[in-house]
């Protein structure tokens, strides 16, 4: 027996072309967000609101390939809104601070993604040993303590050990952004 498809014709389901385009931007989405608002929670909240606002207009979009600018517009519009909701909190930014820092970072959106591009491939330049440390210190819910009990070190070294990953990280950085500028 055939495989059923859920398609009808060769046309791609628009929620998994959302679903896919948001995959690829939204960790430039998101710092674009944690620019403008003081508080993680708040990051959170408002980039579930960008996804909700986005995947509502979706069908409103009609060059996929301006994804990246289109959804930072809305998140520019959620964050304005966020910050009306959130004006009694004595850290909120005036709503033209806001409108400003939206504007830049949506001009800076492709730069963000180069660097973001350019930092994966420099984490896949590292020895598997540097870079498995460097991924699991920067993962969720992650301690320094935590790790140097596992890895039987103590914590000034591992914090040692990680500043100079860092230092190669952002040499190998400087020279691909460098070379790409060429």
């Amino acid at each position: 027996m055939a495989a059923i498809s859920n398609q009808k014709n060769d046309t791609p389901d628009p929620h998994e072309t959302f679903l896919r385009l948001w995959i690829v931007h939204e960790p430039e989405l998101r710092a674009f967000v944690r620019s403008c608002c003081p508080k993680a929670q708040e990051v959170d909240d408002v980039m579930q609101e960008v996804s909700i606002a986005a995947l509502r207009k979706f069908s409103t979009l009609d060059d996929h390939s301006a994804f990246g600018p289109w959804a930072c517009l809305i998140a520019r519009y959620e964050l304005l809104s966020a910050r009306r909701r959130f004006a009694r909190d004595r850290l909120v930014l005036a709503e033209d601070i806001v409108e400003l820092l939206a504007e830049e970072g949506a001009q800076e959106l492709p730069l963000r993604q180069r660097q973001l591009r350019v930092l994966d491939q420099c984490i896949e330049k590292l020895p598997r040993e540097r870079r498995e440390l460097a991924l699991a210190a920067y993962a969720k819910d992650t301690t320094i303590r935590e790790m140097a009990v596992q890895l039987k070190r103590t914590e000034g070294s591992l914090y040692q050990l990680l500043a100079r990953i860092r230092k190669q990280l952002h040499g190998c950085m400087e020279r691909a952004l460098a070379g790409a500028e060429s």
